[in-house]
């Protein structure tokens, strides 16, 4: 079967970018409070539910990862491109991570306890996140956690360069009543919507924390 051309565009641009991009996303979960809050949060809600794995699908360089673990999560990185899983698992030997992509994780059905999207699902195509979604739903178990954050909007961003490589990046933004709306037909209940304004970003940001509905 023939690989979709937005996949291995998304794949190649982030393996020409891996270096230079880990220089240049390293602090922004230290300086972006909120950002730090809103994954601080998810680690409560997974260990008050009782722990177990979590995925961090998309994981890029780690950093996420690493501060999931650092919040005491059981977590793991999963990531589209080689030279960013690759990167990943020298900065951060102790921790586990993969090559796979968000619409066919290679996960048991209800195997994990939560799945961090940060950033990840605006590569997808608008028609695909639905098929995201339900894979998401899938791999967690019943009531498992989801937090997803985005780049809210209409339209997409393309990218010819970026840190001095050529690459083929879209940049899909969201609404989060939408993706609510979706993420509600795959199965799961959003409790929570953060927006917040840009700062350094062209657009506001968007945070969803949901929890999946029980499986028949």
């Amino acid at each position: 079967m023939t690989e979709p051309s937005w996949l291995s565009a998304t794949r190649a641009s982030y393996d020409a970018l891996a270096a230079d991009y880990a220089a240049y996303a390293a602090g922004d979960l230290d300086d972006r409070p909120l950002n730090r809050a809103m994954l601080t949060a998810f680690a409560a809600y997974v260990q008050a539910a009782g722990g177990g794995r979590v995925a961090d699908v998309g994981c890029g360089t780690g950093r996420v990862t690493a501060l999931l673990h650092t919040l005491g999560v059981d977590a793991f990185g999963v990531d589209l491109s080689p030279a960013m899983v690759e990167l990943a698992r020298r900065t951060y030997p102790d921790l586990r991570f993969t090559e796979g992509t968000m619409t066919e994780l290679d996960l048991a059905d209800g195997s994990l306890a939560g799945l961090v999207a940060w950033y990840s699902v605006i590569h997808l195509p608008p028609e695909r996140l639905p098929e995201a979604f339900e894979e998401f739903h899938r791999v967690l178990a019943p009531g498992g956690l989801l937090l997803l954050a985005f780049q809210t909007g209409d339209g997409v961003l393309h990218l010819d360069e970026a840190l001095g490589h050529e690459v083929s990046l879209d940049f899909h933004r969201l609404r989060p009543d939408h993706v609510a709306g979706l993420l509600d037909e795959a199965g799961f209940e959003v409790r929570a919507r953060v927006l917040r304004e840009p700062e350094e970003e062209r657009t506001p940001q968007a945070y969803l924390l949901a929890r999946g509905r029980g499986k028949a």
